[in-house]
């Protein structure tokens, strides 16, 4: 509904986007599927921007709200948690479930008072917030530049490919799939100012490998496993998928090992380094032991 909301208020789906820290096709997804839930038209898009519809209006008012009500029972509970502090954690797209909540069970041990906010946001609207001191931790898909912000790597990933059934017939061999024999597929990829130096690394991978990458790739799936498997499904495609992806592959699509593991896919926990709290340094603790 924030996402919603903020697409009427900025009339359009790129400066919503700006506004919740989030790249385009993630608002422009979220929205899709609230249109789906309530089986109702909620904007009409144009070459000006977005405007309501009917119901969309209706909506509109209704998640006003609803979701002042929620911001106003939030406030009212932080004020009846004695001793209780706001910890802001930003998360991309994609990350194991697994990594973040066995930190968090950690700290809730250790720190009962703290509670935890979670922002989902790019690696470049997670390093606004931070220096923006409106984030304290964040986990990000490359390291910050600068000595404001401390960094420790977190995750490591080996990437293989999402490919339709017939593509990955032809083209898997023993061990998997070779990244040059991709040569001649679409990208499946996402916009280079959510992570521009992990985008960078990615295409120059490919490229090493004889791939022809085009400037602007598609880039309307942005790490969306529904939008990924509709993009490969139908042949010709590829897209880039962690080993131990959540998502359940449909029957249309198969992941294939890269040979060689060509391409890694890294995650840093990245803070402010003039923090001194100590749940803080807990969490990036438990986070490094894991």
């Amino acid at each position: 509904m924030r996402a919603f909301v903020a697409v009427v208020e900025e009339g359009g789906l790129s400066a919503a986007a700006r506004r919740l820290h989030l790249s385009q096709p993630a608002v422009s997804q979220t929205v899709q599927t609230l249109e789906r839930q309530f089986g109702v038209q909620l904007l009409v898009r144009s070459n000006s921007g977005v405007k309501p519809t009917e119901a969309g209006r209706t909506l509109l008012t209704e998640a006003r709200t609803v979701l002042a009500q929620h911001d106003q029972a939030m406030a009212a509970l932080a004020r009846e948690v004695s001793g209780s502090s706001l910890l802001r954690i930003g998360i991309p797209l994609e990350l194991p479930s697994d990594l973040l909540s066995r930190g968090l069970a950690d700290l809730g041990g250790a720190f009962p008072g703290t509670r935890v906010q979670v922002v989902h946001a790019t690696t470049t609207g997670q390093l606004d917030l931070l220096r923006a001191g409106e984030l304290d931790l964040g986990l990000l898909r490359e390291h910050p530049a600068g000595l404001e912000l401390d960094a420790m790597p977190v995750l490591e990933e080996k990437l293989g490919v999402l490919l339709s059934q017939s593509d990955a017939a032809k083209l898997t061999g023993p061990g998997g799939v070779r990244l040059e024999s991709l040569t001649g597929l679409t990208w499946i990829g996402f916009p280079r100012e959510g992570s521009p130096a992990w985008y960078d690394e990615i295409v120059a991978i490919l490229r090493s490998h004889g791939l022809e990458i085009d400037a602007e790739p598609v880039t309307s799936p942005v790490l969306i496993a529904e939008l990924k498997f509709a993009a490969v499904s139908a042949g010709g495609a590829f897209a880039l998928a962690p080993t131990n992806w959540n998502h359940p592959v449909p029957e249309q699509v198969r992941w294939c090992p890269l040979v060689g593991a060509p391409i890694v896919r890294r995650t840093w926990a990245v803070w402010p380094a003039s923090s001194h709290r100590r749940d803080l340094g807990h969490l990036v603790a438990a986070l490094e032991a894991l």
